[in-house]
């Protein structure tokens, strides 16, 4: 124990800048798969036969591509093409892609468990579909998905660590090359578990808020 205690000492600091590239990545990324799948979940819930169509092709797609396959493509085939990302965007872009189908998919069941009622309403009184949808439809669909808009958080935290693949030295790459030079596999990676999971504990108490708060109404 001792002796895992000198090591945490020693490693800790240069693990922690992996944990800030980490932080990067889940920030950037999450930013970027909320907006996307907010934007294919509008066009799948429009009404209007293209959007529909083209949203449930884009989502599939998506989601029948490994995460580190698209961060493979972006990061190096897409230079042949004339477009060269640094391997932190290439790990944003790539991750926020991946996760913009599974935010869809629970903003799209947020959003048609609203009452129809309420929807048929408001278009009554003159509102449009836009304007539906900004005031009445999407305040009530954001309290329904938070719970599951927390685990998404937890699993794109998780999932940061496949950036290493392409070279973004977050907290999983930053153990790797500590491991690999020092040998001291059990102390490196027991501490790359422990800094995964104090990130996630504050994320798993918020989901577990959100339940809590969904079930009292």
């Amino acid at each position: 124990m001792q002796k895992f205690f000198s090591d945490a000492v020693e490693f800790v600091p240069i693990l922690l800048q992996g944990v800030w590239l980490t932080m990067v990545v889940t920030i950037g990324s999450l930013a970027l798969s909320t907006v996307l799948g907010l934007v294919w979940a509008l066009m799948r819930v429009s009404g209007i036969g293209f959007f529909t169509g083209l949203s449930a092709t884009v989502i599939n797609v998506i989601r029948g591509i490994p995460i580190i396959v698209l961060l493979f493509y972006l990061y190096f085939v897409m230079p042949d093409f004339g477009i060269a990302l640094t391997a932190l965007q290439a790990a944003i872009l790539g991750l926020g892609i991946a996760y913009s189908a599974y935010q869809a998919e629970n903003f799209r069941a947020g959003i048609e468990a609203i009452d129809k009622g309420q929807i048929e309403a408001a278009q009554s009184i003159g509102m449009g579909w836009w304007l539906t949808m900004r005031r009445v439809v999407l305040p009530q669909a954001i309290r329904i998905v938070l719970p599951p808009y927390g685990n998404i958080m937890i699993m794109m935290l998780k999932d940061s660590s496949q950036a290493s693949t392409i070279t973004v030295a977050e907290l999983a790459l930053q153990g790797k090359l500590i491991a690999s030079s020092t040998f001291k596999n059990t102390s490196v990676f027991t501490l790359v578990a422990l800094m995964y999971l104090t990130m996630s504990i504050p994320l798993i108490l918020l989901v577990r808020h959100f339940e809590k708060k969904a079930n009292r109404k």
